[in-house]
């Protein structure tokens, strides 16, 4: 990649080169007692948050960073949250970064890694973007087995008088293989089990994961389990893991996953990094424990939620918030060029020479989330993410224009930069840290979620109207006869556009989107609407990333971004 100081190294050749200090000594410098970490070599830990000393004062203030909507392009949000933790550093601020793990399925697929990029990455990135502390495994392994009990449960002579037909937990993989979306098991035989009909999804869209990252702690993860509804008796009565008597396994199989993972960027930023679940078909942020245990550490936390504000942060807002108590007080925006231009007509293989005219024509799209971050109480900075091919024109066009409307923005050259790249957008945030209230949840519980669904269409995506199937008709009836209405929404729906139409980009009005299935997440507490063709286990692209990737004799990676 080309950057603004005229280094053509890529991401993986920076990460490689840099000089990572003993993870000891960035628990040291951030206040963790030796007593409390659990090493994983020498760059990497977790923490036993219950031998971290007890927490004094108030804790740190959450600066939330969203998008724009984004593109195939890519607009670099985590490299922009990185980036501002270490500009936050370098100007005083005792500061800590809280970031989801990546899933493998992306990194060898398409979309890449969730390490940040350039000199605004967290380290060491091979490992982060491959097993790291193998949380995921931990997580699949949990899911899969409430699966198989649920299969055993059938074969054996199903007490419970589940039906087969309306079991609506999957058995999950971390990869994108579109060819276990819809299959059938227990074929071979009577010893074989019960034959039905099943699928998998990808284990970052799992009702696992959710609970994984919304729990509060051990207990509450394994009490949040139990709750987790996995299908419906014959006489349509709902079915809990509890039921089971499952969660207690679950539990123990997670029971290191759920400490905070505690890793450091290229400039020695401490940052936790934990759990990871999709912004587009779940809610898109990291673990509550690793965001408030930064916040007993830090004055400052820096996170960031999936995709764009339509998306991860309504959800960061309107569920993570709720439950975590970690309401952020200053939210940046991340914009690009190339995404304006896309969204101004611009195809993703003419991105590269000037086009002013472009940038302003996709001004729209940034425009309706500004707006939406202001919905929620905060005003917004915008973060203009500089690649190495935006012209000053280009970038003019955008900061000319959040000048004429009000809106605090700074050109962010943190790729090639690093925290330096980022002080102006530091500045910004300190202003607003000191200046502004938490932000606030869009909608009451109260509303029934057909309220809530028509509320976040008409107010977020200015969208028309709402049209449900058939299917999700009936869950609604279900929903409110099991006294789950009163649950907030989780919009699963493409992260490309407004709608549920990933081709319709800008900023679409008048619009119908239509809900094909409600699924309840009784554990993690919400109801997951499903738009559109949103699919919850990802295919991979023709050319898949991983074709890129090897390892010589040393060990030594490359083809990894």
């Amino acid at each position: 990649m080309t950057t603004t100081s005229g280094t053509d190294m890529n991401d993986l050749a920076i990460a490689q080169r840099a000089t990572l200090r003993p993870i000891a000594d960035i628990a040291a410098a951030a206040g963790i007692p030796a007593e409390a970490l659990e090493p994983y070599g020498r760059a990497k830990a977790k923490i036993d948050v219950g031998r971290l000393p007890a927490a004094t004062g108030e804790p740190g203030r959450v600066v939330l960073v969203s998008a724009m909507s984004p593109t195939p392009a890519g607009e670099g949000k985590s490299t922009v949250t990185v980036g501002l933790g270490d500009a936050l550093a370098l100007t005083g601020h005792r500061t800590m970064i809280a970031l989801r793990e990546p899933s493998l399925g992306p990194i060898f697929g398409i979309k890449g890694g969730a390490t940040g990029g350039g000199y605004s990455q967290v380290l060491p990135m091979e490992d982060i973007n491959t097993h790291f502390t193998g949380d995921f495994h931990a997580i699949t392994s949990a899911n899969n087995l409430l699966m198989a009990l649920v299969d055993n449960h059938l074969h054996q002579g199903n007490e419970l008088g589940i039906d087969p037909r309306r079991i609506t937990f999957k058995r999950v993989l971390d990869m994108n293989d579109r060819a276990l979306r819809n299959i059938v098991i227990g074929l071979g035989g009577p010893t074989e089990g019960m034959p039905r009909e099943d699928g998998f999804d990808i284990t970052v869209a799992s009702e696992v994961m959710a609970v994984f990252c919304l729990a509060t702690g051990l207990e509450d993860l394994k009490e949040r389990l139990g709750r987790m509804t996995i299908g419906y008796t014959f006489d349509r009565r709902p079915v809990s893991v509890a039921e089971l008597g499952a969660e207690g396994a679950m539990a123990m199989l997670l029971k290191d996953a759920v400490k905070p993972n505690l890793v450091q960027t290229i400039a020695g930023t401490p940052a936790l990094i934990h759990g990871g679940p999709f912004a587009n078909i779940a809610h898109g942020c990291n673990s509550a424990i690793a965001t408030n245990t930064a916040r007993r550490l830090a004055d400052v936390v820096v996170t960031e939620a999936g995709f764009g504000s339509d998306l991860g942060a309504e959800k960061f807002m309107d569920i993570k918030a709720r439950y975590a108590g970690c309401q952020p007080s200053a939210v940046v925006l991340v914009a690009t060029v190339r995404a304006l231009k896309m969204h101004g007509g611009v195809p993703k293989d003419r991105l590269a020479g000037e086009d002013v005219e472009a940038v302003r024509a996709g001004l729209p799209n940034l425009a309706r989330h500004v707006e939406n971050i202001r919905r929620f109480g905060v005003e917004p900075i915008v973060a203009v993410n500089r690649f190495g091919a935006d012209t000053a024109a280009e970038l003019d066009a955008v900061t000319g224009w959040c000048a004429e409307h009000g809106v605090r923005a700074a050109v962010a050259d943190v790729w090639a930069r690093g925290g330096d790249g980022g002080r102006e957008l530091a500045a910004h945030v300190a202003d607003a840290l000191a200046s502004q209230e938490s932000a606030r949840p869009l909608y009451p519980l109260e509303l029934g979620v057909e309220e809530k669904i028509g509320l976040i269409v008409r107010e977020l995506y200015r969208g028309g109207t709402v049209e449900f199937s058939a299917a999700a008709r009936r869950r609604l009836g279900e929903i409110r006869a099991n006294g789950w209405d009163t649950l907030p929404v989780c919009m699963a729906k493409t992260q490309y556009s407004f709608s549920d139409d990933a081709s319709l980009l800008g900023a679409p009005e008048g619009f119908t989107l239509h809900v094909r299935d409600l699924i309840p997440k009784t554990g993690a507490g919400f109801i997951v609407a499903l738009t559109g063709n949103v699919m919850t286990m990802p295919g991979l692209p023709k050319q898949p990333a991983a074709q890129r990737m090897d390892v010589d004799a040393e060990g030594n990676i490359t083809g990894l971004f």
